[in-house]
């Protein structure tokens, strides 16, 4: 099939091992950050934090959290470009659901006469949040839905990734407590370019499963 897309999916891969040399140039990450803010979510809540380890600093700090496992995640931390903790609010509220109303009235989406009855879609919120407020099962996956997003904008932008559930998410939260502030990690993203010598996985060829044996159209 030759399409650009298709081509772009094909072209991507989880990168084993960065060249700590390239950087994503400001252009690129301006395009991703912005194709980040656009992702889907259920009922348009956008539950989540994109919080950018960059810095020196901020990755000798996320570099700590791998004391005690995975380590085999760790070198992506000073060697590919930069780190993105993916984190999403466990106890998504009418509060925080009135922002994206709110926005909705700035951007002309909802008329400022209409904004209670706006409202009417955190019904669905309402719907997965248990007897204590939590609902972070149903806010972690609308993460993905953005983590899907982030990965086939890199892809376009033949940028590298390596999308990380092994992480320490214990000492994650911990270290990270003030910038996530009551946000909950899960999942972290290492993205740059690869090394041309010494990551094996750009050398081997795609492989998934058939379209039969993964779609059924009735």
């Amino acid at each position: 099939m030759n399409n650009p897309i298709i081509e772009d999916l094909r072209w991507r891969y989880t990168t084993k091992k960065y060249d700590p040399n390239k950087k994503i140039p400001k252009k690129d990450l301006d395009v991703l950050f912005e194709a980040m803010r656009l992702s889907a979510s259920s009922i348009n809540s956008q539950p989540w934090k994109f919080v950018v380890v960059e810095s020196d600093a901020a990755k000798a700090r996320m570099n700590k959290t791998f004391a005690n496992k995975y380590h085999f995640n760790q070198p992506h931390v000073f060697d590919s470009s930069h780190i993105i903790l993916f984190a999403h609010n466990p106890r998504y509220s009418r509060e925080d659901y009135a922002e994206v109303v709110d926005n909705g009235i700035v951007d002309q989406r909802t008329k400022p006469e209409n904004r209670e009855s706006a409202f009417g879609g955190f019904m669905f919120a309402e719907l997965n949040t248990d007897k204590n407020g939590y609902n972070g099962n149903w806010t972690k996956a609308q993460t993905y839905i953005a983590l899907g997003n982030t990965l086939h904008t890199l892809a376009r932008l033949r940028i590298d990734s390596t999308p990380m559930e092994g992480i320490d998410i214990e000492l994650v939260n911990e270290e990270f407590k003030e910038e996530l502030n009551g946000y909950h990690c899960d999942l972290a993203l290492a993205i740059g370019y690869h090394h041309s010598q010494e990551d094996y996985n750009a050398k081997l060829p795609k492989s998934r499963r058939s379209m039969g044996s993964i779609m059924v159209r009735i």
